[in-house]
């Protein structure tokens, strides 16, 4: 069971200061990127500010490739573009 956390609840141990937030259009959304490698880490959605997505290679421990009915997109080939 995931209890339900807000953004204010991450905690980022490493690498925060190296984090670079983006918005565009409404400014709503919040999108957070490494500002060294590009790798986008986190971010808060523009429908529902209570909702955020975490990309979960960034949390230590876990390897998403290992994770079972997760579908892997790699950032360059677009689920759509088929």
């Amino acid at each position: 069971m995931i209890n339900k956390i807000g953004l204010n609840d991450l905690e980022i141990t490493k690498g925060k200061e190296l984090l670079k937030l983006y918005q565009y259009h409404t400014k709503t959304a919040k999108h957070y990127f490494c500002s060294v490698c590009g790798i986008y880490t986190h971010h808060q959605t523009r429908i529902n500010t209570s909702k955020y997505g975490v990309n979960v290679a960034c949390i230590d421990g876990i390897n998403p490739l290992e994770l079972e009915n997760v579908k892997d997109v790699d950032g360059i080939n677009h689920p759509l573009d088929k």
